[in-house]
């Protein structure tokens, strides 16, 4: 039987394509290597979708996202906050990141920077350090949200795993227009994290935590 290093992995996005931005590639690896993957939303943002789009677009894009990454659809969770007023609801958020907790029990979890300068992502990033402290914890970086950001834990990416990271985040249509999201940059960022550990690809975490059992 193949090791399998992280068996269950538990992604916390603030948004939905949070998570496909900051650590996709790895997802796709993870499940590649036979890790159960969950990941969970806590925003749909429909207060901030283009008035193009309908309110709910995002709901259906994260549902096609993850799938493209191999998520099963049982394995996602969207909740209602609504976007930038997370930090008026930290016990409410705290309250259901401990029933992840409980219902899931990951051993590998994934969440923002505290660091990040965005309300929501820093909300959801102390309230899940506090719930899994006794869980290993790494920070997916955002750049255009990171003033600093600590490069200690880097995941070594092949072409497949850049390629469906590109592919998951084709599917936010209705973010077309924000300007990381496009396969140059995503690309980009990707080489360079892969030149910091002498290889083609990377994704870099800040580690919180990390237990070796």
């Amino acid at each position: 039987m193949a090791y399998i290093p992280f068996k269950k992995v538990l992604v916390l996005a603030p948004h939905t394509d949070d998570g496909e931005l900051g650590c996709g590639g790895t997802i796709a690896k993870l499940i590649e290597q036979g890790s159960e993957v969950y990941y969970v939303a806590f925003s749909a943002c429909e207060q901030s979708v283009l008035p193009q789009f309908p309110k709910d677009i995002l709901i259906t894009e994260v549902k096609a996202a993850t799938k493209e990454l191999g998520i099963k659809p049982e394995n996602l969770t969207l909740l209602t906050y609504d976007v930038r007023t997370f930090n008026y609801h930290r016990q409410e958020i705290l309250d259901d990141i401990i029933r992840l907790k409980r219902d899931i029990d990951p051993d590998l979890v994934f969440v923002p920077s505290p660091q990040d300068i965005h309300q929501d992502h820093a909300t959801v990033s102390n309230e899940a350090i506090r719930a899994f402290k006794f869980t290993s914890i790494l920070c997916y970086e955002l750049p255009w949200n990171n003033f600093t950001f600590s490069t200690t834990c880097f995941f070594h990416l092949e072409e497949r795993h850049v390629q469906t990271k590109v592919n998951a985040l084709k599917q936010y249509q209705s973010q077309a227009h924000r300007p990381y999201a496009n396969e140059e940059f995503l690309r980009s960022l990707a080489r360079t994290r892969g030149v910091q550990i002498n290889t083609r690809y990377a994704e870099v975490f800040e580690v919180v935590r990390l237990i070796n059992n």
